[in-house]
């Protein structure tokens, strides 16, 4: 997989409370991946974009809700997250990225 396809693989970081406990607790990072990506596509893409090393990679298939739209039933998409924790010494700032 070239630097090309692996740089689209992640899509934004996610930035919640929870997403900021676990990267303040266990060095744990949280990630909207695409949802044909796999682990090792993860692990190279965070690898690949902020110059750190990955100890694993855990993800999650997201449900979209049902949403009412005016006076259609609708639904949202389904998305996938990755959790990605860093080897102890490695950080990343997404306020300097």
């Amino acid at each position: 997989m070239s630097n090309l396809d692996l740089m689209q693989i992640l899509q934004s970081p996610v930035v919640s409370e929870k997403s900021s406990i676990a990267a303040d607790k266990s060095n744990r990072f949280v990630f909207k991946v695409q949802k044909t990506a796999t682990k090792p596509q993860i692990k190279k893409a965070v690898e690949l974009m902020f110059d750190v090393k990955v100890e694993s990679v855990q993800v999650l298939n997201v449900k979209g809700k049902s949403k009412r739209f005016g006076r259609f039933m609708g639904k949202r998409s389904d998305w996938k997250k990755a959790y990605v924790k860093l080897k102890s010494g490695f950080d990343i700032d997404f306020s300097a990225a």
